[in-house]
């Protein structure tokens, strides 16, 4: 039975024996959870004079908050632009496979698509808490049609498209619904874009700069706006130049609004980014640097020709090809992986690659009253890792909800 029923009838589970992520350090104490958050043990001890009725023996692991993943267009032969009468089915499968790599909550992606796909999807996945079933959906992320022709990358250019009738007309034609929508990517230097950029906004959505040859007034402009992430950094933009940075510019930009953090995704895979460019950003800008996967439906499938929205695409070792060509489409990465990469190529501490892949989304997101830490009162959701970051299991709400094999 419990032992604090003057308070709650919930179990409380403690987490002995391990390093707990907490203010961007490893702290050898317990964590204590009740009902799926993260309790305050000195207010359990001396308030409610509970204690703990299940023990984890986390046996000297690290104890981080999940991981969560902004940009993962599929996985496991899924692909959430596939338009099919079974979305959610494809979703739920994902989610329960992405456990085994640390995520407890994603933005299921979407790359430029008709019309007609936007319109069936997007009212078949909601927003809705992980579990057991798989990890949460925190919302989906719209990766175009609001995209530069030049710099389109995978995305088919016959279904791209401009803010012809000036603006959110356009992006509700286009998507039918903003509902259970997270973020929006979109090329600022559209006409019309920054009105649209200052709608998502206010709305609560996301914006995210990419697929764009927009300078570095152009991307400060969206900004001010309100835009606030910066789609896989380097990826399907210009350059960066000495007289014009362009939205890579960003990441030093002296007209960003005080208080404001311009956040950036990095696919750190070992292809998508030479590993001196990964060091560049993390140093001029360590606390803006978002981990994605840019996952894949051939995430988890051996070799091959796979389809990736109204592509099809070629699958070589590591590398994920638009078919017939030598453009990158997406990474067959998996989030754990992109952590230990990155850590190994930017040199950074255990905390700072952890961080990357759960704190950052989460503030992005402006979620981190809940999700990216382990402060008390928030989310139990959680991964175990051995020294060298490789996972040993994986929680939400306080629950097992994957574990290595022994």
């Amino acid at each position: 039975m419990p032992s604090n029923k003057s308070v709650s009838d919930a179990p409380i589970t403690q987490f002995i024996n391990c390093r707990i992520l907490r203010e961007s350090r490893l702290q050898r104490e317990d964590l204590w959870v009740r009902s799926g958050s993260i309790l305050d043990p000195e207010k359990l001890f001396f308030d409610e004079q509970g204690y703990a009725d299940d023990r984890v023996d986390c046996e000297g692991s690290i104890v981080a908050p999940g991981f969560i993943d902004v940009q993962i267009n599929g996985g496991y032969g899924v692909d959430f632009s596939e338009a099919s009468e079974d979305v959610s089915a494809g979703v739920s499968l994902v989610s329960m496979k992405i456990l085994q790599h640390g995520v407890t909550s994603f933005c299921p992606t979407l790359v430029t698509s008709p019309a007609a796909v936007y319109h069936k999807v997007l009212p078949q996945v909601k927003v809705h808490n992980g579990g057991a079933h798989g990890a949460g959906v925190l919302g989906f992320h719209l990766e175009g049609p609001f995209i530069s022709a030049e710099k389109k990358g995978a995305h088919p250019e016959r279904f791209l498209r401009t803010f012809q009738a000036g603006g959110m007309d356009d992006l509700m034609e286009a998507y039918g619904s903003l509902d259970n929508v997270a973020m929006v990517t979109l090329a600022p230097e559209l006409p019309g874009s920054q009105s649209v950029v200052r709608e998502l906004c206010r709305r609560g959505i996301t914006v995210s700069l990419g697929h764009s040859v927009a300078n570095l007034s152009q991307a400060e402009e969206a900004v001010h706006h309100g835009a606030s992430f910066i789609t896989h950094l380097f990826n399907a933009m210009l350059p960066f130049h000495h007289r014009d940075p362009g939205i890579v510019g960003l990441l030093t930009s002296d007209r960003v609004p005080l208080g404001r953090t311009v956040f950036y995704g990095m696919i750190a895979d070992g292809i998508h980014t030479n590993p001196a460019a990964l060091r560049i950003a993390h140093r001029a800008h360590p606390k803006g640097l978002v981990l994605v996967t840019d996952a894949i439906a051939a995430m988890g499938l051996p070799p091959g020709r796979r389809t990736l929205g109204q592509q099809v695409i070629e699958i070589q070792g590591l590398h994920a090809y638009v078919a017939g060509t030598k453009t990158l489409c997406g990474s067959i990465a998996t989030m754990d992986m992109c952590v230990r990469h990155f850590k190994h190529a930017s040199g950074c501490s255990v905390e700072e690659a952890l961080e990357a892949a759960s704190l950052h989304p989460a503030q992005l997101l402006g979620l981190d009253h809940k999700k990216g830490t382990l402060h008390y009162g928030s989310d139990a959701d959680l991964v175990l890792l051995d020294d060298d970051l490789n996972l040993k299991a994986t929680f939400i709400n306080g629950e097992e909800v994957w574990r290595q094999a022994p």
